[in-house]
C-alpha cells in the first residue's frame, strides 16, 4: 500500500514539474522573448572646431549628441564602455564614445556623448566632391554594445546589442534622415 502511494505521489510530482516546465518555456518563447532595443540619435550642436595648416592640414569637428536607448524587454540590460563609428562610404570619419550604463526593464535612458569627426578624412575621400555636388552626404553608423541581460535579477545572460543606421544629410535644406536597424544577440 505504501508503495502505491509513493508511486502516485511521484507521478503527480512529475506531472506538476512537466506542466511548470511547459509554462516557463511558453512564457520565455512569447512574453519574455528578447526584443530589439530602439536607439535614437539626437544631434545637440557643435562643441569644438579645430583647424590647423601646419605641419599638415587638419580639421576636426566635435558634434554633441544625445543617444536615447529604449529597452522594450522585461529584463534590464547593462552594457560596457563602447565606441560607435560613423563611416562615409568605406572610410571611418567619426568615433562616438559611449559610456557604460544600465537600461532598466521596459525603460529608456539618455546618454550624452559627442562624435569626433575627422573632417580631413571626409574631404580626402574621392566620393566627397561628387556627393556634395549632388546635394546629399550619406553616412553609415555602426555600434555594438556588449553587456549582460538580466531577468528578475536571477537569470543573467551575455548579450550584445547591434545597431546600424543609414544617415542622409541634405546639404541645402540641412535635413537629416535616418533609417536604423537593431538586433540583439544572446
Amino acid at each position: 500500500m505504501a508503495n502505491r502511494g509513493l508511486k502516485i505521489c511521484l507521478a503527480v510530482s512529475l506531472l506538476f514539474l512537466v506542466i511548470v516546465t511547459i509554462m516557463i518555456v511558453t512564457l520565455f518563447m512569447t512574453i519574455f522573448k528578447p526584443k530589439n532595443p530602439e536607439i535614437t540619435v539626437h544631434p545637440v550642436g557643435l562643441e569644438d572646431f579645430q583647424f590647423s595648416l601646419s605641419p599638415n592640414l587638419t580639421i576636426n569637428v566635435t558634434l554633441g549628441m544625445i543617444i536615447t536607448i529604449r529597452n522594450p524587454n522585461y529584463g534590464s540590460f547593462e552594457y560596457k564602455n563602447s565606441t560607435g563609428y560613423v563611416n562615409f562610404h568605406d572610410t571611418v570619419v567619426a568615433e562616438v564614445p559611449i559610456e557604460a550604463e544600465l537600461v532598466p526593464a521596459r525603460g529608456q535612458i539618455n546618454v550624452n556623448t559627442s562624435a569626433d569627426f575627422m573632417v580631413e578624412k571626409l574631404i580626402n575621400d574621392p566620393n566627397f566632391l561628387s556627393d556634395v555636388l549632388g546635394g546629399t552626404l550619406n553616412f553609415t553608423s555602426t555600434t555594438a554594445l556588449p553587456g549582460k541581460a538580466r531577468m528578475f535579477n536571477i537569470i543573467k545572460l551575455k548579450a550584445t546589442s547591434y545597431s546600424s543606421c543609414d544617415i542622409s544629410v541634405n546639404i541645402s535644406s540641412r535635413k537629416v534622415d535616418t533609417n536604423c536597424n537593431y538586433k540583439i544577440k544572446l
